[in-house]
């Protein structure tokens, strides 16, 4: 089976959404011979990402936690923050990462995510 193509388009879409989307096509859960296990040639593009519906109520509540591995310094970011520093891009990397299953597997479906803004 040949891999498959798809885009996706954001505009005026909220996040969650596009990316439980994004991550169902990455796996190819709507293929009929889905196997959790195996790998898939699935590519996913999302188009107009700039032009999500994000409220400013929910860039500023939602953080990504990470840790520099030194005691004490966790480091929270919000949306807008990483808006700012990495591009919206970043923000629909991340996710569509939660939303795809944490196992070996992984980086070769994020690697077949791609977003343009």
């Amino acid at each position: 089976m040949e891999p498959k193509n798809h885009t996706i388009d954001a505009k005026g879409k909220k996040l969650g959404r596009i990316a439980s989307e994004a991550a169902k096509l990455l796996m190819e859960k709507d293929s009929p011979d889905f196997e959790k296990h195996r790998k898939t040639g699935s590519r996913v593009t999302i188009t107009n990402a700039s032009k999500l519906a994000i409220s400013e109520k929910r860039g500023e509540e939602v953080r990504y936690v990470r840790a520099s591995g030194y005691p004490g310094n966790r480091i929270d970011e919000t949306i807008n923050d990483v808006r700012r520093k990495h591009g919206i891009g970043e923000v629909v990397r991340r996710a569509v990462k939660g939303m795809i299953p944490k196992n070996k597997l992984r980086p070769d479906m994020l690697k077949r995510l791609e977003v343009t803004e």
